[in-house]
């Protein structure tokens, strides 16, 4: 065979030698390039409880493929709006502020009902989705000295309102003409005749309530100082409240193109019940770790 030849043949099969690298370069790209997974934005509330819960859907995201942006601590009156317009992606609620705040229906106390009427209605308005709900619970209540509560065996509101004269209750001023505050209360269990009234700033109630200055508080009922057996929280047992259970609310375009996020935020939010948060937001805003330390622990032992 010639020279000239030879030298032909070589650049021909040097040159199918380059394609086929070429092309091989980019299936594999092309291959990790359809294994990667979205973006997802994860927004949260501007308080603690939601800053945690929001970090550990983020991290439970992150562990699975997910890269994730986080927009944390938008103005709870913007944060639906925000997810609305597709500026976030997801973030934590709360059912009955789903249901009161952003419907605006009527207020109801079985959890399941609200929970179904705010999954119905998001999606049929909005075109969001509610993922499962948690059993914890931060709604409305009443904290009471646990000295107190001992001494006139007081573990519910209709203990405390037989008991409301022998009691000094630290208000917050407006709970007093709020209709979800006495006047519902009052509506419920009956007329609650303390021995006395004082208004105090909600930031002091703990603080009140130790130091002997009363015995009864308003509280919400996943308050970090509520891990403080001084303090004990009074069962709502004619349920005046409604229920404001936590869960992930998603856009549902999101949802349809990537469908395991399901699975994925509901396994997290199957652990969380009211002691569990409580005991989260403790460590944040009575022990005075960081939010993102919390989540991060309390994701590693769960996953």
């Amino acid at each position: 065979m010639k020279k000239s030849t030879l030298r032909k043949l070589s650049i021909v099969v040097s040159l199918i030698l380059v394609v086929a690298s070429i092309t091989g370069c980019a299936k594999k790209s092309e291959d990790v390039s359809s294994d990667k997974k979205s973006l997802i934005k994860i927004g949260s509330k501007d308080f603690t409880e939601n800053l945690i819960l929001a970090e550990i859907y983020a991290l439970a995201l992150e562990d699975k493929g997910y890269e994730v942006e986080r927009v944390f601590n938008v103005a709870s009156a913007v944060v639906h709006t925000t997810l609305v317009s597709g500026d976030i992606d997801l973030y934590p609620e709360y059912t009955g502020t789903g249901l009161l705040s952003v419907l605006k229906l009527p207020l109801e106390t079985d959890p399941q009902k609200v929970y179904d009427t705010v999954k119905a209605e998001y999606e049929k308005q909005f075109d969001l989705v509610w993922l499962d709900y948690a059993q914890a619970n931060d709604g409305q209540g009443l904290v009471i000295t646990t000295a107190a509560s001992e001494q006139y065996g007081i573990k519910t509101l209709s203990d405390l309102q037989k008991n409301a004269d022998k009691l000094r209750f630290a208000s917050q001023g407006e709970f007093d003409v709020r209709e979800d505050g006495i006047p519902a209360l009052v509506a419920k269990y009956g007329a609650f005749n303390w021995a006395s009234s004082k208004v105090y700033d909600n930031g002091l109630k703990y603080e009140v309530l130790k130091n002997g200055e009363a015995d009864v508080a308003v509280a919400y009922t996943t308050e970090g100082q509520l891990v403080d057996d001084t303090f004990t929280l009074l069962e709502d047992d004619k349920y005046v409240w409604p229920p404001y259970n936590i869960a992930p609310i998603i856009r549902k375009a999101v949802l349809d193109k990537n469908p395991d996020i399901a699975e994925i935020l509901n396994a997290i939010n199957a652990n969380i019940d009211t002691k569990t948060i409580t005991s989260l937001n403790a460590k944040v805003d009575v022990d005075k770790k960081e939010y993102e330390e919390v989540a991060k622990e309390y994701y590693e032992s769960i996953k």
